[in-house]
Parts: C-alpha cells; structure tokens; sequence
C-alpha cells in the first residue's frame, strides 16, 4: 500500500495530576529526519523517541513535540532551609558593614544557588513520564500512519489517472509508427519524380530503397516503445502493491527511465501525430513526477 509522506497525530494523557501532550507532523523529505522537542527535564527520553520512529516510519521530514503540565502538590521545589539560612547569616553580616541600609526581597533569596531543590521523586516522575509519553507515541504514529495511508489512497489514484493517459497515447504511437516509413518513402519519390520529370532522369531504384532504409533506421522507434511499455506495466505493479514496503525512490528512478524512452523517441521521430502523442505522454511523466515526491 503506498503511502504519503505527509501526516498529522497526536495524543494527550493525564495522570497523577499531570497533563502530558504529544504531537507527530511529517512532510516529504529525500530520507528520514527527526526533530523531536521536549521539556527540558525530559530531554533524555529523545533518542528512544527518534529509534521508534525510524522503526514505524522510512522517510520524511519528522517533528515530534511533547509538553507536559504538572498541576499537583508534589511538582513544588522544596526549600533547602540550612542554604536559606546561611545566605540570611551572611546578609546580616554585610548589612552591619553596611550601617543597615541594605535590603534584600525574599524572591531574590529563593533565587540564590542551591536555595531550591528539584523534587525528591524526580526519578519516579522521569519513570512515569517515560511510560505515559512512550504509550502516547505509539498512539499518534498510529494516527499519522492512517493518515499517511488516507493520502496515499489519493495520490494512486491520480498516479493511475497519468498512467492511463501515458498508455492511451503510447498506443497511438505504436499503431502509428510502423506507417511512417511508408510514408516518407512515398513523400520522396513523389519529390524526385517532380524535381526530374523534366530532366527525363530516371532514379535506381537501389538508390531510393538505401535512402527510405537509412531514414527507416534513424526513425525507429520501436525498442524505445518496447522499453517504455515495460516501464508502464512495472509502474502499475508497484501501485498495486500491497505489501507496505516504501517504493518513492523506486518509483522516482523508474519515472526518470520512463522519461529517458519518451525524449529518445521525440529526437527520433519527425511525425506530427507522433510528436503531439509524446508531448502528451512527457507531461503526464512530470506530473507524475512531481506527485511521487510525496509517496515514502
């Protein structure tokens, strides 16, 4: 099943007095990327974060964002009372020196080095934490994946819209081709015949058959058709495929052949019919790719 590289999901929990919140976005990139924001005192939870990415999803341009609010009792720095104490003795000290004319605000005491310390439960909270964000990854790389499958459902069917539309004059131009040849030679003995009528010159016909033989092999087409074909039937096998495994790159260098074979036959023929088909089997070529730089 083709997927998007484009995506969305997200995921919220509360426990223990405490709102956790986790946001997934990807857009298309060449291959994968992750950059994962957390609350400071949660940084170390990232690297796992960015290992279970790369496990769910190849590539794209991934952001993940956590947040969490703690609202109880127990997210309260305790004071470290002999520090404040301390810090106090020695002010006492400084404003004597100084006749009593200093003052100090009980926020600035608090802000003093060692004055507060960090929760006594901060690993038990670290463990939750872990456990909470971990669940809620799971859940949106879920909801993004949905959603990357939703989108991909879309692009194939466009995909095949080109696909049908390359094949339709592609067909054109093999009915057409073996004509050509005929043509010319009819178109050039038509022209001798008038440039020597009065001349009362008569062309060798080995002559004329060497001439429609080195146009004939200049014009032919016929491998590039046969190539382009191949591609076109390989391209259908890929959208059809059910197995998840990423194919954008695939995808992207079969596109590039597809496009080698259609330019090849354009220098090659001089055709107006054949020349039209082509152009319209090259812009469904660029329209198709430009849509699979989004497929993974």
């Amino acid at each position: 099943m083709i997927r998007s590289m484009t995506g969305y999901g997200e995921a919220s929990a509360h426990e223990g007095g405490v709102h956790y919140f986790l946001e997934v976005r990807s857009l298309n990139g060449k291959y994968f990327k992750a950059t994962i924001r957390m609350p400071e005192d949660l940084q170390g939870l990232e690297p796992e974060i960015e290992s279970e990415l790369r496990r769910r999803l190849t590539r794209g341009s991934i952001t993940v964002i956590g947040k969490s609010s703690d609202a109880s009792a127990s997210a309260a720095y305790q004071i470290n009372h002999g520090a404040l104490e301390n810090y106090i003795t020695q002010l006492n000290k400084t404003r004597q020196v100084a006749d009593g004319s200093c003052s100090v605000e009980m926020g600035a005491l608090l802000g003093l080095p060692g004055v507060l310390q960090p929760p006594s439960d901060e690993e038990e909270r670290f463990a939750r934490a872990h456990a909470v964000f971990m669940r809620m990854l799971d859940k949106a790389c879920n909801d993004l994946i949905q959603m990357r499958e939703r989108e991909g459902k879309l692009l194939v069917a466009d995909l095949l819209l080109h696909h049908e539309l390359i094949g339709r004059n592609l067909a054109t131009v093999m009915e057409r081709a073996p004509s050509v040849v005929d043509e010319y030679q009819k178109r050039l003995l038509a022209r001798i015949e008038t440039l020597l009528q009065d001349a009362r010159v008569k062309v060798e016909p080995e002559t004329l058959i060497r001439e429609v033989a080195v146009y004939a092999e200049k014009s032919d087409i016929s491998e590039e058709i046969a190539r382009l074909t191949g591609h076109l039937g390989q391209f259908q096998s890929l959208l059809a495929d059910s197995d998840g495994r990423p194919i954008g790159r695939t995808l992207d260098f079969l596109t590039q052949e597809m496009l080698r074979e259609a330019n090849t036959m354009a220098s090659k023929s001089g055709d107006a019919v054949i020349s039209r088909n082509i152009v319209e089997i090259k812009g469904a070529i660029d329209r198709i790719k430009e849509q699979i730089q989004n497929v993974e």
